[in-house]
């Protein structure tokens, strides 16, 4: 089924994202990842058949591959192992929802980028420079970087984040704490990347979302989806140019060819744009998994 709002009577809700709904059960948090999609910071009116599915058992995976790295917050990611009160609501959750440890988050953003893409290509191409980080003379958009580099930002709570240097990072956080997430956002990355490669995809640059539980470093939210990370098929991947991404692209495209005003309320979709949305996130699992969503 397609989810566009998760209703759950008599389960608190915590909490309304873009495209998550987050509600409180006992000591522990459930996130369920929706089929809403947004573009330019504007929710869509039409969901993406199969998205919070993906988003959710993507994230299952990677959480699972690197746990020996880093604790996450996953205590259950199936309804049979979820608290009776949800049982019920199995038709809405199964596959798109996570129970989850609630974890205090850091008010950081942990980016790590691998290839010269998006805004860092911009800046770049004006200083030089990403985010406080020289880079080598005369590279070409999408090219790959010597070495990933880690570009922390603000946490905005409306409107785009805000790159930050890992001082100022540390001026957040701390400085043992802005190391230590600095050190394993780079060590998942690597690890994810070189994986991810060897199935067909380039991780171009990814987002990483921590938070303190029980005083430890825990890795919370998403990990490496096609939400929070740029994916490109290796096949399609060239020098020079922005290759086509495995995740709302499609629809970013669209909405400029029709030259949208990027303000509420957004236009309506076509079937073929909606459906093309969905292959490519479907797409993104079966790659890296090696196998498809069910």
């Amino acid at each position: 089924m397609t989810l566009t709002q998760a209703d759950l009577p008599g389960v608190k809700r915590v909490g309304k994202g873009k495209v998550r709904d987050i509600f409180e059960v006992g000591e522990h948090l459930l996130i369920v990842a929706t089929d809403r999609l947004s573009a330019f910071d504007v929710v869509l009116p039409d969901p993406i058949p199969d998205k919070g599915r993906v988003l959710t058992q993507l994230s299952r995976f990677w959480f699972e591959r690197f746990r020996d790295v880093v604790p996450n917050h996953v205590v259950a990611t199936a309804v049979a192992d979820f608290p009776e009160v949800l049982k019920p609501y199995a038709g809405q959750l199964e596959g798109r929802s996570m129970l989850a440890r609630t974890a205090r988050p850091l008010p950081v953003e942990c980016v790590v980028r691998g290839y010269l893409a998006g805004s860092g290509w911009n800046d770049y191409q004006k200083t030089g420079v990403v985010c406080g980080i020289h880079l080598p003379a005369g590279m070409k958009q999408a090219e790959k970087l010597p070495e990933p580099i880690f570009t922390p930002s603000t946490k905005a709570t409306s409107g785009h984040d805000e790159n930050i240097t890992q001082e100022q990072a540390a001026a957040l956080v701390g400085a043992d704490v802005a190391r230590k997430i600095r050190e394993v956002s780079l060590i998942v990355y690597r690890r994810a990347a070189e994986y991810a490669l060897k199935q067909g995809i380039i991780i171009a640059d990814t987002k990483f979302e921590f938070g303190l539980y029980q005083g430890k470093l825990m890795w919370i939210d998403e990990a490496l989806t096609p939400d929070s990370s740029r994916f490109w098929g290796v096949s399609e991947y060239k020098v020079g140019m922005s290759p086509p991404s495995f995740d709302k692209q499609f629809v970013r495209d669209y909405l400029l060819s029709i030259k949208w005003d990027k303000k509420p309320p957004a236009p309506r979709l076509p079937a073929e744009v909606i459906s093309g949305t969905t292959e490519r996130y479907r797409e993104a699992y079966r790659l890296i998994t090696g196998t498809a969503l069910e």
